[in-house]
């Protein structure tokens, strides 16, 4: 069986970043298609990555076994309600935040075999996460065309229930501006104890990239490896309990469900919106 074609529409950075990562995985520029409103950007895509990218939709739709809508929430009725019939077989991918496999399905029909995806924003640097949920007509092959190219850029984990999507976006969608509000608030405080400002950056950054690190390849959990380090009667351990007399893990919990909650509503209005603008690249 020779490997699938697959169709970006919209080139903007989430695109850009999965067809590179793509042909980084000896994924044959031929296989991969593009199309965005912008010519400019279509063009600049075509000479970056030896590709076919051009501004019809949908050209691109009926060439492409798997197609994938990188597209901005408010404009995905618009552009999926002006593809022509589908391929047989075809695989579509969503990766429009707030957009539910049921919307997508009123505007490209009942029988369309549906993945939906949140990826994050590390996935520009190759180190994202996605969270996958396939409907019910998704074969066993297409959900692993769908893992191969979200993996592409990072890894993917499989959800049973589509709920499920509004907390990954609550974790992982969003889940990089609560680090970088951590490194923000770490530098100040830095340059607050007398530090000059990029010492406290660099010592910030450089210290929640081992962090992480730690924790990624660690065979114990995070709360292991803090009281680890967290020496009783030492500087962590007061540290530590000065964050858990402010309810930092409250904080934290509210924020996130605050952010599951927007999720939610973000599928009703966008699900049952008839908004459109000229845009279409995320």
């Amino acid at each position: 069986m020779s490997a699938p074609v697959i169709g970006f529409i919209g080139a903007g950075n989430m695109a850009t970043s999965l067809i590179g990562g793509m042909l980084q995985q000896n994924v044959k520029p031929a296989r991969l298609l593009a199309s965005d409103h912008n010519p400019e950007q279509a063009a600049k895509l075509a000479r970056q990555f030896g590709i076919q990218a051009h501004t019809d939709n949908a050209r691109l739709a009926e060439d492409c076994d798997v197609l994938l809508l990188a597209v901005k929430p408010q404009v995905m009725q618009q552009v999926c309600r002006a593809l022509p019939a589908r391929k047989p077989g075809q695989l579509i991918i969503s990766i429009a935040a707030g957009i539910d496999c049921r919307s997508l399905a009123d505007w490209l029909g009942t029988d369309a075999a549906i993945v939906r995806c949140m990826p994050n924003t590390p996935s520009l640097r190759r180190q994202g996460v996605s969270g996958l949920f396939a409907n019910a007509n998704v074969s066993a092959t297409q959900k692993q065309q769908a893992e191969q190219i979200l993996n592409a850029v990072g890894i993917s984990l499989w959800l049973e229930e589509e709920q499920l999507i509004d907390a990954v976006t609550a974790v992982s969608g969003s889940g990089p501006a609560y680090f970088f509000y951590l490194i923000e608030a770490m530098t100040a405080a830095g340059e607050q104890l007398g530090l000059p400002r990029d010492t406290a950056e660099r010592l910030t950054l450089f210290t929640a990239l081992g962090a992480a690190d730690m924790a990624v390849h660690s065979d114990v959990d995070a709360s292991e490896l803090r009281r680890r380090v967290s020496s009783p009667g030492g500087t962590t351990e007061q540290a530590i309990k000065s964050f858990a007399n402010d309810d930092f893990p409250a904080i934290i919990a509210r924020g996130m469900q605050a952010a599951s909650r927007r999720a939610a509503e973000l599928a009703v209005e966008l699900g049952s919106s008839d908004n459109a603008t000229s845009e279409d690249t995320p």
